[in-house]
């Protein structure tokens, strides 16, 4: 596990016994490189990511789908492949928000999920499928850090542990030109949460200033 990880105050009995990055690769999951994915911030008045001191990291809504969500069975599914587009693209944000600035830890180092909120795209008054769009969500996140919706999951058990389960609201009425907007929050250590915040910040994308501060150390 990884090195904030290990020193973190979760009970044993609940500890993962995997490298999360090992089922990132089991599922096809792309981290993207350093070039493309550690940017300035200047110009952009919403981060992408926010690291309390506390422990806490809030990652910023991200929307995937192009059709708005009925009860109809492929439209769900259609709903929840983008919720699955989203979830891969916050591990992308969620792993570089982390490792961008040599502090030692990575997503290895996530101590366990605290919520997830899932808005979904309808027009349809009757619409009762919000959950189950947002499952696609859920279940690609549980599949990483372990969970009852994990894919590795057998009869609701993941053998890997919980540390992907997460406290969720899941809602459906909104409009707009997309499925699914989502956004979770996670808990690392206060350790690691403080290494990263006195290095670069507790802002992702970086500063400007920051970022050839990071620029700089990885040359």
């Amino acid at each position: 596990m990884g090195r904030y990880y290990d020193e973190g105050i979760v009970p044993d009995e609940l500890r993962r016994d995997f490298d999360v990055y090992d089922r990132i690769a089991q599922l096809g999951v792309e981290l993207g490189t350093f070039e493309d994915t550690v940017v300035s911030l200047a110009g952009a008045n919403i981060p992408g990511a926010v690291i309390h001191e506390s422990g806490l990291v809030y990652l910023s809504g991200m929307v995937a789908g192009a059709r708005p969500m009925n009860d109809d069975g492929d439209r769900v599914e259609h709903g929840q492949a983008a919720g699955v587009e989203i979830a891969n693209g916050h591990l992308r944000r969620l792993h570089w928000a982390l490792t961008c600035g040599g502090e030692g830890g990575d997503l290895n180092d996530v101590l366990y999920t605290v919520k997830a909120l899932g808005m979904v795209v309808s027009t349809d008054v009757e619409f009762g499928s919000g959950p189950a769009v947002v499952n696609g969500f859920s279940g690609r996140w549980q599949s990483v850090f372990g969970g009852a919706l994990s894919e590795f999951a057998v009869d609701g058990d993941d053998p890997g542990g919980y540390a992907g389960v997460h406290a969720r609201t899941a809602i459906g009425g909104f409009t707009g030109r997309f499925s699914l907007e989502a956004e979770i929050i996670v808990a690392i250590s206060p350790a690691f949460a403080e290494a990263i915040i006195r290095n670069r910040g507790w802002i992702f994308p970086l500063p400007p200033v920051m970022l050839d501060k990071v620029r700089a150390a990885r040359a």
